[in-house]
């Protein structure tokens, strides 16, 4: 008895050039996502395309630099690497083959420490560090589906930051493999990571002049 194919097999080399050529009930891998050509930018979770938010605002970019910012200054002469979006990660369930990866998410930062998991198209696993800096286009269902993505494929640490709020959310992987949610942190305090030990950051330097 033949094994069955979980997804339907798609044509990898059809460059789309529009959005809207895209058909919502087919299941897509990293393989069709490298021939779509509209400008639009989008994430893939478990096949399914999920469009992002436009252009992020000028206070989104501010707090997105500041956290970057201090991350780089502190992992300069480290092993581990920092970096923004539009930054690919693919998250694979067991090949890493292009046809075989249905998850492709753009955080807007993250940390990677395991440098066999960069290549020249970004990153294929799961980095050490996740931020996402929440926008007002942010639905209920994508920060859902991502925490559930972070989270199973082993991201150690994930934090979520809310510019309306001015606050961070920390999430840590325990020992089985579940997320456990620190408190909210707001301003006049500051933030360590167990993921980088020594790392400090002021919630009032993140959100300085930020409206």
């Amino acid at each position: 008895m033949s094994k069955p194919v979980p997804y339907p097999v798609l044509s990898d080399d059809e460059p789309v050039r529009q959005f809207n050529e895209l058909d919502a009930s087919l299941t897509y891998s990293y393989s069709n996502y490298l021939n779509w050509l509209f400008p639009e930018r989008v994430e893939l979770i478990k096949g399914k395309v999920f469009k992002m938010s436009p252009a992020p605002s000028r206070g989104h970019q501010e707090v997105a630099g500041s956290i970057f910012l201090n991350l780089g200054i502190f992992l300069k002469d480290k092993p581990c690497k920092v970096y923004s979006a539009p930054f690919d990660v693919r998250f694979p369930k067991e090949s890493k083959a292009d046809k075989d990866v249905y998850t492709v998410l753009q955080p807007d930062i993250c940390v990677v420490c395991d440098k066999s998991k960069l290549d020249a198209r970004g990153c294929i696993g799961a980095p050490d560090l996740v931020i996402e800096i929440l926008s007002p286009g942010n639905t209920k269902m994508e920060l859902l589906n991502k925490y559930r993505v972070y989270e199973e494929f082993g991201v150690k640490e994930y934090w979520v930051v809310s510019q309306s709020d001015q606050s961070i959310l920390i999430y840590t992987l325990d020992e089985t493999g579940k997320f456990q949610p620190s408190k909210i942190f707001t301003l006049s305090e500051k933030i360590t990571s167990t993921v980088l030990p020594g790392f400090e950051l002021a919630l009032d330097d993140v959100f300085d002049d930020v409206e």
